[in-house]
């Protein structure tokens, strides 16, 4: 592979000084084998082209996805654990941790190890995985550790982004020049808007928690008969916990990532891709309509924007805003946005419940440093019926004590609308 990053890549790229990373924390019961943890992490350098490439840049300073046959082994980093929440403050530490993109490979595992219960968080540079990549990792390397005969076929990847783009739209002149003239306009409002500007640098903070077995329960069913979905309950619940705590910054608004596999067959569902077109959604906030009718609004307001993506378009667009791309960077680090949240709801984990030689007791939901202004980010994920949550800002753009009373008010709120009335959630 010798391939230029797409702007979806490059954005989350950064630079090579400072890529934005993925944690993945999960918690094992049980002793695990070092010899059959590496040969797990072998078997997936193996099959995924982009666990087997550096990044170069060339003498503009685009950067490039490069196959290295030598390359070394994905690295495990072993360490002592001594208590429930180490794998919190280490899974910060990894998100300013950053990766010799030029030596390779782009992947890591830190193992938190004691007698019987272990944590390994599997980290990687967001440029070469989405959330619905990191997890399809995640499962081959437990799988691969639990059965050490478990076959992982190789596949090829793309060189280029046309190779994903249907050929009417690549012989569109009109459309290429109109891409063309939009990149270059995105350029210099970039810039204008960007002028004097400097990035606040704070340290990230997060904050993890499950909600009880009962809450999960009952609320994915009163989605059910609601007719709504648990992630527009989600949503509501979080633009008016904004609203209470943060009053008059707040937007009513959050960005929902969506998965590109949907609208590029060419992308399988198991291989390793890092761009995702984005929605932004608002909450009715009428006194009028009750909680429930504003998720059914949200739901099918969220399925109404999704259906009117061109993923195509918006690839092959892409591609003309590359000079734009440090403005684009710079924008991110330098403005608050008109968000308040960034939500990834990554749903029921496609993730084995039982295995024959460990117990995978809880995992959680899987988190990024973003070096943005505005990083506020709520991951959210289902294991074993446990709804859990991940939020990541930093103190400069929201307080601690403020992301906390928003935990606690959109617990309140989700318990309340789903007529529970005992303890609110239980820590992971």
């Amino acid at each position: 592979m010798n391939r230029k990053l797409t702007v979806g890549e490059r954005v989350m790229y950064v630079s090579s000084e400072a890529p934005v990373n993925c944690i993945f924390p999960v918690k094992i019961k049980g002793q695990i084998n070092q010899e059959r943890l590496e040969q797990a992490l072998l078997k997936l350098q193996l099959k995924h082209p982009l666990l087997r490439v550096v990044i170069r840049e060339d003498e503009k300073g685009a950067p490039y996805y490069v196959t290295d046959t030598q390359i070394a082994p994905i690295p495990i980093d072993i360490r002592e654990r001594y208590t429930n929440e180490d794998w919190q403050q280490v899974s910060v530490d990894e998100w300013y941790r950053p990766f010799e993109v030029t030596k390779g490979p782009l992947a890591r595992v830190v193992w938190l190890k004691s007698d019987m219960v272990s944590e390994l968080l599997l980290v990687c540079p967001h440029c070469i995985c989405d959330g619905s990549s990191i997890l399809t990792l995640l499962r081959e390397l437990l799988m691969g550790l639990d059965n050490p005969l478990l076959d992982l076929p190789p596949y090829p990847s793309f060189e280029h982004i046309s190779e994903l783009l249907p050929l009417s739209l690549l012989d569109n002149k009109k459309f290429k020049l109109r891409a063309s003239v939009i990149g270059k306009i995105a350029g210099l409002v970039l810039w204008l808007k960007t002028r004097g500007l400097k990035p606040v640098t704070s340290r990230g903070y997060l904050l993890n928690w499950k909600l009880s077995q009962e809450l999960s329960n009952t609320l994915v069913y009163r989605c059910k008969e609601e007719g709504t979905s648990l992630f527009a309950a989600i949503s509501v619940a979080f633009l008016e916990a904004f609203r209470q705590v943060r009053t008059s910054q707040a937007h009513n608004k959050l960005i929902c990532p969506v998965d590109i596999r949907r609208f590029v067959p060419e992308i399988a569902q198991d291989e390793l891709f890092a761009f995702a077109p984005i929605v932004e959604l608002s909450a009715d906030t009428s006194a009028l309509n009750d909680f429930w009718s504003k998720t059914r609004s949200f739901k099918n307001d969220l399925m109404a924007k999704i259906d009117k993506i061109n993923i195509h378009e918006l690839l092959y667009m892409g591609e003309h805003f590359h000079s734009s791309l440090p403005r684009m960077v710079t924008f991110l680090k330098t403005t608050d946005g008109t968000h308040d949240v960034t939500l990834s709801n990554m749903g029921k984990l496609h993730l084995p419940e039982s295995f024959e030689t460990f117990e995978l007791e809880t995992v959680y939901s899987p988190s990024a440093g973003f070096p943005w202004r505005n990083p506020n980010t709520l991951v959210a994920s289902t294991y074993k019926g446990l709804l859990d949550f991940t939020f990541i800002s930093n103190e400069a753009f929201l307080p601690e004590s403020d992301a906390r009373a928003i935990q606690m008010k959109a617990i309140s709120i989700l318990q309340e609308k789903s007529r529970i009335k005992q303890t609110y959630g239980v820590k992971g």
